[in-house]
C-alpha cells in the first residue's frame, strides 16, 4: 500500500505492507509530496509535490528512485493512471 504523512518536517510518500509492517519512506524532499497512484503495473507511483511552491504531477519508481516531474501548469494535483486495456 501507498500513503502520504506528516513526518520529519513535511509530508511524504510512504509504502507500507497490508499487515503493517515494512513501512518505508519513498520521497524526502522538504515539500509537500502527497497523492500517491500505484501505476496498473505496480512499477511506478504518481504523486503530487509542491517543490516549486504549487502543486505538479511527479513518477518515480516503485522503490522511490527516479523522481521525475511530468508537468508544468503550477495547478496539477491528484494523478490516476489509465489502463491501456
Amino acid at each position: 500500500m501507498t500513503f502520504y504523512s506528516y513526518g520529519y518536517g513535511s509530508y511524504d510518500i510512504y509504502v507500507i505492507y497490508a499487515d503493517g509492517s515494512g513501512q518505508t519512506r519513498l520521497t524526502t524532499n522538504p515539500a509537500v509530496d502527497n497523492d500517491p497512484a500505484w501505476s496498473p503495473d505496480g512499477s511506478k507511483i504518481a504523486f503530487s509535490s509542491q517543490r516549486d511552491g504549487h502543486p505538479e504531477i511527479y513518477v518515480m519508481n516503485a522503490d522511490g528512485t527516479g523522481q521525475t516531474r511530468l508537468t508544468y501548469s503550477n495547478k496539477s494535483y491528484t494523478p490516476a493512471w489509465s489502463s491501456s486495456e
